[in-house]
């Protein structure tokens, strides 16, 4: 549940009986919020109110507890589309991270299609799982978060539409790209320097890989009153650059 204050402070919980909620405003009991529906406005005992709504994907993600930096959602977005990740496609991921792109993933495949997400640290791992368990409430039977070193599916001969990397070095995994994805896939890798997109993009320039795409995306929200319209003063800039890149049979 997503706890909105009079100022717009957010605040993301999960509802358990018996418990109480506790902020700058006093404290709120769960059991008055169970069972209240959306929308509903309950008050602290020292006279705070809040307003209860069921949390945006995005709200999620921001509020999420994390180990690595989330993706964002204005990155995340842009992700789903020029990666064209579609229900029931199948999906291979590396770094799971603290699964925010998981979690997205796998909400877009959906029940028809498979999420496979491999992260290297133990305690990222630990992390996102606890995280995508907390939004569908359980671990969805298409998605699965695997220890271990994402070479392990070249290995296994497994086969997918699409890989998604969050890792400082995808173009370390491109050989694997090549033969994990279907004719036609798509690789999307996100990352955060210029140096990095630049070598992962003359890396795949030497494989076979075509129509590669590199940009990055900036949210600016606006003020909107009866008196004035105007940006707001501050903005979501750079967080990082997307790239993507289809497999092709000719190189």
């Amino acid at each position: 549940m997503l706890l909105i204050d009079a100022r717009g402070r957010k605040y993301l919980l999960r509802l358990q009986s018996a418990q109480t909620f506790h902020f700058h405003g006093g404290a709120v009991r769960h059991d008055e919020i169970i069972g209240a529906g959306e929308g509903v406005e309950v008050t602290s005992a020292s006279g705070a109110r809040l307003i209860c709504l069921r949390p945006r994907l995005a709200d999620f993600i921001l509020k999420m507890p994390r180990g690595a930096q989330v993706v964002y959602p204005k990155d995340v977005g842009a992700i789903l589309v020029f990666a064209d990740i579609f229900p029931g496609a199948s999906i291979l991921e590396a770094g799971t991270g603290s699964g925010a792109l998981t979690i997205t993933l796998a909400r877009a495949t959906g029940s028809e299609g498979r999420l496979v997400s491999y992260e290297l640290r133990p305690e990222f791992h630990d992390r996102a799982m606890k995280n995508v368990e907390m939004y569908f409430g359980k671990l969805p039977p298409w998605v699965e978060l695997r220890l271990g070193d994402v070479r392990e599916a070249v290995r296994a001969a497994e086969t997918f539409d699409r890989m998604v990397l969050d890792l400082p070095e995808p173009w370390g995994l491109l050989e694997e790209a090549e033969a994990i994805l279907r004719p036609g896939g798509i690789l999307c890798a996100y990352l955060p320097t210029t140096v990095q997109v630049q070598t992962l993009v003359l890396e795949l320039g030497r494989r076979r890989f075509g129509q590669v795409d590199t940009f990055e995306t900036l949210l600016r929200t606006w003020h909107v009153t009866e008196r004035s319209v105007r940006p707001d003063h501050r903005m979501v800039g750079h967080t990082g650059f997307i790239t993507v890149a289809r497999l092709v049979t000719g190189g």
